[in-house]
């Protein structure tokens, strides 16, 4: 029995171990210059008059709207009606904008941005000298670019033993 035990040790000690390893390298690099943007949104002519004790003699009259031409306007006349009563008067005009005209890209830029009432403009990026590369080993070199410009990189190493 004893000799059974120690062929069946010996079996059991030398038999080889099963493991799985995986073993991952992911890496990557972006890169990113960002374009030129505006917002614009037109605003209208508006013309408001008010008061008392005034008389309306000749009214104002806002002009009319043709492409590429703001609306313009021809303020009002008045005269007092009860002379040396207290009187008040306001008259206001916003000039709205003029009809813009239609905006072109070339070569990935916007040669004229349009500007009105409300504009918001976003420079564009300049890549420069913009670059990034990852080596085999993983080492990484990434070269930062002029404005507007993003760049990243990662590199993700794992090993799995199952």
């Amino acid at each position: 029995m004893n000799r059974a035990l120690l062929i069946v040790g010996i079996a059991l000690l030398g038999t080889p171990a099963k493991a799985d390893i995986t073993h991952k390298i992911q890496s990557s690099i972006q890169l990113q210059v960002d374009g030129a943007a505006s917002q614009a949104s037109r605003i209208g002519s508006t013309l408001s008059v008010s008061g008392s004790n005034v008389t309306l003699d000749t009214a104002p009259v806002l002009g009319t709207l043709s492409a590429g031409d703001a609306v313009g306007y021809t303020p009002g006349e008045y005269s007092i009606t009860t002379a040396g009563d207290a009187f008040s008067y306001s008259e206001s005009y916003i000039e709205g904008d003029a009809t813009p005209t239609a905006t072109s890209v070339s070569s990935g830029v916007v040669t004229s941005l349009p500007m009105l009432g409300n504009t918001t403009t976003t420079s564009g990026g300049v890549a420069g000298s913009l670059a990034g590369t990852i080596a085999s080993d993983g080492a990484m070199s990434i070269t930062a670019g002029g404005a507007g410009t993003t760049a990243t990189g990662q590199v993700v190493l794992s090993i799995e033993v199952e």
